[in-house]
C-alpha cells in the first residue's frame, strides 16, 4: 500500500528531525529506569523494547535498571506474606528477600529480556550478584521527632543502598552489542543480598558511567508546576528553588533527588517522562520537544 503525499511527508520530517540526535548520541551511555504502569500493558512493553532495540542499532548504549513492585507485592500476597513499609520502602525479611530475588531477578528481569530480543535486540538479564555489578551495604533508616532526644534507627531488614557498580563490567557487555538489564539486588562483602530502589541504582549506575542521559519512566507527565504544567529544562539550582517553595513533594522528591545526584555526579541530563505514552523513551530522545521533564547540572 503506497503512503500519500501528506503521510510520506510527515514521515520524512520525523526522520529528518531524528538525523542529528542520532549523530550527536552515537557510542553515548543511555540509562533507562523502567516499571510501574509501562510495564503491565502488553503495547507499552513492546513499543519499549523496540525503542530500546532502535537505540542500540543507531549506536547508542542502552542500559535497562527496572523495578518490580507491584509483582513482588503480587507474589507475597499469594503466600500469605505481609507487606510492610517504612517511609515508602519495603520492609524485607529474609522471606521476603526470597521472594524479591524470586521476583526481580528471575520474572521481571527474564520477560524485560525476552521482550527486546524478540524485538530483534541482544539484551542480557544480570543482577547485582552477577559478576560483582552491585556492591551494596545495608541502608540506615531513622525516626524523628520532638519527643526523642536522639534519633531512632529503624531495622528494616534486606535494604540496602549502592556502594559501587563495575564499570567494566557494563562497558564490556555493551562493546560486545548487548544490552545489559539490571535487577536492583545488590550485595555485601560477606554475600549478604539486599534489595535496593531501583531509582536509586539507575541514579547511581548514570554518574559513574558518565551517561548521556538517565530516564527516569513515570506515570505521570513530568515535573509539574503548581498549575499543573509540565516544567522543562530545569537546572540543579532551579530544581532546589522548586523543593524549597513546595512545588515538589511526596512521591516525587525521591526521584528528583535521584535525578540530581545523577547529573551533579557525572551524567550529562535526567529526564522524567510518562511511560504510558507510547513510544515515550523515542520521543525524548530522537525530538526537539521531548515529552518529560529535563534536569541538566549548573555547572
Amino acid at each position: 500500500m503506497s503512503l500519500n503525499q501528506k503521510t510520506a511527508s510527515q514521515i520524512a520530517a520525523i526522520l529528518t528531525e531524528s538525523l542529528p540526535y542520532i549523530t550527536r548520541f552515537t557510542g553515548k551511555t543511555m540509562v533507562i529506569k523502567y516499571g510501574g504502569n509501562a510495564m503491565v500493558e502488553d503495547s507499552l512493553k513492546k513499543n519499549f523494547a523496540r525503542d530500546i532495540v532502535l537505540m542500540k542499532l543507531v549506536g547508542m548504549n542502552p542500559i535497562v535498571v527496572h523495578g518490580g513492585g507491584p509483582q513482588i507485592g503480587d507474589l507475597l500476597e499469594r503466600l500469605n506474606i505481609e507487606s510492610r513499609f517504612v517511609n515508602g520502602m519495603r520492609v524485607t525479611d529474609n522471606d521476603t528477600m526470597d521472594v524479591v530475588e524470586m521476583v526481580l531477578g528471575g520474572q521481571v528481569n527474564k520477560e524485560i529480556v525476552n521482550l527486546i530480543n524478540q524485538q530483534g535486540g541482544q539484551a542480557l538479564g544480570l543482577s547485582g550478584k552477577d559478576g560483582n555489578l552491585i556492591k551494596a551495604s545495608k541502608l540506615e533508616v531513622t525516626a524523628h521527632s520532638p519527643e526523642m532526644a536522639t534519633p531512632e534507627i529503624i531495622d528494616i531488614g534486606h535494604v540496602g543502598k549502592v556502594d559501587s557498580i563495575n564499570v567494566e563490567l557494563l562497558n564490556a557487555l555493551t562493546a560486545n552489542n548487548l544490552i545489559p538489564v539490571i535487577a536492583p539486588i545488590g550485595v555485601d562483602d560477606e554475600g549478604v543480598t539486599y534489595n535496593i530502589n531501583a531509582d536509586l541504582v539507575a541514579g547511581k549506575l548514570a554518574a559513574v558511567m558518565g551517561a548521556e542521559k538517565l530516564m527516569l519512566l513515570t506515570n505521570v507527565p513530568g515535573l509539574l508546576d503548581k498549575q499543573g504544567k509540565v516544567l522543562t529544562g530545569l537546572s540543579t539550582s532551579r530544581v532546589d528553588e522548586l523543593i524549597a517553595d513546595g512545588t515538589i513533594t511526596g512521591g516525587m522528591l525521591p526521584k528528583i533527588a535521584c535525578a540530581l545526584d545523577a547529573v551533579q555526579g557525572g551524567a550529562t541530563s535526567a529526564h522524567i517522562i510518562d511511560g504510558t505514552v507510547p513510544h515515550s523513551v523515542m520521543l525524548e530522545i530522537f525530538t526537539d520537544s521531548g515529552v518529560g521533564t529535563l534536569i541538566t547540572n549548573d555547572e
